[in-house]
């Protein structure tokens, strides 16, 4: 299903608005469901779906940085494949597992995340990093594709606060969160296309909108220092944990 025409000059810009913040910061997925439903009056099963394959272009500008260090992409390997297999399985059990309790602990554990790093872009103490092994970044990667496919949330959202959390450095948690889209991506909208609730056009055209958005969001972060980057991506953690808060109490 297209997007209403009626709505389009302000729809997508804010497509390439939501790709913009993920390559400055790994979040902003989140807006394209609202976008599509709320002004373009697509049907949220059709924007759910279109936005989880839309989600595969942005990622790929993840792949700069993978690419150009092999110990990055080697680090993050195990996420992403810990994020394939769980986010299958979410894409099976999302029929009988409802999501109200999950979305208030993504909830939590996002202003929670955007408190503590906006306090420590503050602090005076030395930022100390926690080198997870492989195992452990494939369970943090299963975790978040499990979480992802039952919530309808996509990876980044859950995935940068989990690792914030963990003492994992900023910039690896900012690509990671990009590049774990690709595999979530992947898992969930074939489960959608299965299901009959894929519409390809619509999933091509705001990836690619976003996929402009995201290479001229990573172009504009990279002029950050680290703690402004922090400030900016714990700011918008918790404006996103406030809106869910919202759509939850209404």
């Amino acid at each position: 299903m297209p997007l209403m025409l009626s709505g389009a000059w302000i729809v997508l810009p804010a497509i390439v608005l939501a790709g913009a913040l993920i390559g400055a910061t790994g979040i902003g997925g989140v807006l394209l469901v609202p976008v599509l439903t709320t002004l373009g009056g697509v049907p949220l099963p059709q924007a759910i779906a279109a936005a989880s394959l839309g989600f595969a272009l942005p990622a790929l500008v993840a792949l700069g940085p993978l690419r150009r260090e092999p110990a990055l992409l080697a680090r993050c390997l195990p996420l992403l494949g810990g994020a394939l297999l769980g986010a299958g399985a979410g894409a099976f059990l999302v029929r009988w597992i409802p999501g109200t309790a999950l979305m208030a602990g993504v909830t939590v554990l996002v202003l929670f995340s955007g408190w503590r790093g906006l306090r420590a872009s503050t602090a005076a103490a030395p930022h100390t990093e926690v080198r997870l092994a492989p195992a452990a970044l494939f369970g943090v990667g299963a975790l978040v594709g499990l979480g992802s496919a039952l919530t309808g949330t996509g990876g980044p959202v859950l995935v940068l606060p989990l690792l914030m959390l963990l003492g994992q450095p900023l910039a690896f948690s900012v690509v990671a969160a990009q590049a774990i889209q690709l595999p979530v991506a992947l898992a969930s909208s074939t489960v959608h296309a299965i299901e009959g609730r894929l519409e390809p056009r619509l999933a091509l055209l705001a990836g690619l909108l976003m996929l402009v958005g995201s290479i001229a969001g990573q172009r504009a972060a990279a002029r950050l220092d680290r703690l402004q980057l922090q400030r900016l991506v714990s700011l918008l953690l918790l404006t996103v944990g406030a809106w869910f808060a919202w759509l939850l109490l209404s």
